[in-house]
């Protein structure tokens, strides 16, 4: 059954393709209809109606401000629900909600999971659209459960590629031609599989599973599981040995420093315990962690798999494991001994937002400055000394001291991703 329009809503947005086609009577009052071509082909215009098949954005926008403006009725017709990471948003922003009657049909993103039998109240949805994939692919990398909006050069081969060499036990679940009754298909493969492949253009979603995690139970917010309520764990929270772990107090402030959010990627660079890496993923960011001793490869895993989170663990010295890394947006530096500041150096080069290094010598101090100072960042540091509660004989509390410890940081101007109109899915 229709709905009758506002008098006042002069733009209709109707969401086709996973749902259900829009109503008669709606495309019967426009005097103009607004989609990709795949969507006008599917309809049937009266005569009279003028149709503009989208391209790029702007020179739309003007033809529907021209309607507008004299007053007369606009049909959008989009892809599934056009609020979603959809159309929804630009109209709103140059037309106002209030000329908006929005008539959403059933996301794409809804559809995939159906298809595949699962519920997404718990997944991350992350767009692709019109955007650099890499944000995508370290989501993809750090949750269990993610469904991303393709577009040109994000796509399942594009994913697949980046997630073969940080994330191969990932699943790729590539939903084409979702609501086409003949095209539809849902293929599950591996990252490997999805990058040797040409997909076409009619990829609706792709769904990136860590199967190796276990799902939640029933949830009461949606999304991913909640953020930590606390970060700078205590020592015992991590194996280690002998005492070779970042002291919760360094940490702190380096994760300030470091800001690990989703869709960053961090490098923990002689990573030893992780304790570091495991700290940045529970915050969200996807993590590759380096560590030359294989001890100390086997603790970074095992130490991720107690906290439930996903880290790449490299096996090599630095600096020549980082060269077939993904440049990353933030790097923690906690090892190295006279190679510390050439390291650092290379990390630098790398490195988008900020690198952080923690040191126990003074003489390293002035090299590993001036490496980041040379590659462009500010720079700051502080030491480190504190001195924690240690009980005595006798039920008497002395301070223990523990050792100082170096802590720089070299920051630069964020790259800024702008995201075009054109980037809008339809």
């Amino acid at each position: 059954m229709s709905r009758p329009s506002h008098p006042s809503r002069l733009i209709t947005v109707v969401g086709t393709g996973t749902g259900a086609p829009p109503p008669e009577d709606v495309l019967a009052g426009a005097a103009l209809v607004v989609g990709g071509r795949r969507h006008l082909d599917a309809v049937r215009l009266p005569d009279g109606v003028e149709r503009i098949v989208l391209g790029a954005l702007a020179p739309a926008l003007d033809v529907v401000e021209e309607y507008v403006g004299k007053e007369r009725p606009v049909v959008v017709l989009a892809s599934g629900d056009p609020g979603f990471f959809g159309i929804v948003r630009v109209l709103a922003e140059q037309f106002g909600a209030g000329l908006l009657d929005v008539r959403p049909g059933v996301s794409s993103v809804a559809a995939a999971f159906a298809r595949h039998g699962l519920t997404w109240d718990d997944a991350v949805v992350v767009s692709a659209h019109g955007r650099d994939p890499r944000t995508a692919v370290h989501v993809c990398r750090a949750y269990p459960k993610v469904g991303v909006l393709t577009g040109p050069g994000a796509g399942p081969a594009e994913l697949g590629a980046a997630l073969a060499r940080s994330a191969p036990d990932r699943v790729l679940v590539v939903a084409v031609a979702l609501g086409d009754p003949v095209r539809e298909r849902v293929e599950r493969v591996s990252p490997a599989e999805a990058a040797g492949r040409d997909w076409g253009t009619a990829v609706s979603v792709v769904l990136c599973l860590d199967e190796t995690r276990p799902a939640g139970g029933p949830r009461t917010l949606a999304g991913p599981a909640p953020r930590p309520a606390g970060w700078a764990l205590a020592e015992d929270d991590f194996a280690h040995r002998d005492s070779m772990i970042t002291k919760f107090e360094v940490r702190a402030l380096a994760l300030a420093r470091l800001g690990p959010r989703p869709g960053d990627l961090v490098w923990d660079v002689g990573a030893g315990s992780g304790s570091v890496a495991v700290e940045c993923a529970r915050l969200g960011a996807a993590v590759s962690a380096v560590e030359k001793a294989a001890d100390g490869v086997a603790r970074i895993r095992a130490n991720a798999r107690a906290h439930g989170v996903d880290v790449h663990v490299v096996h090599g010295g630095a600096p020549g494991a980082l060269a077939e890394l993904d440049d990353p947006d933030a790097v923690f530096v906690g090892g190295g001994g006279r190679e510390l500041p050439g390291i650092v150096a290379a990390c630098a080069r790398r490195a988008r937002r900020t690198v952080v290094v923690a040191m126990a010598a003074l003489d390293r101090v002035p090299a590993v400055r001036g490496a980041l100072t040379d590659a462009g960042f500010d720079v700051d540091g502080v030491l480190l000394q504190s001195s924690r509660l240690a009980p005595l004989p006798g039920d008497v509390t002395r301070l223990a001291a523990t050792n100082p410890v170096f802590l720089l940081w070299g920051t630069k101007a964020p790259v800024r991703q702008e995201v075009p109109h054109e980037g809008v899915a339809l």
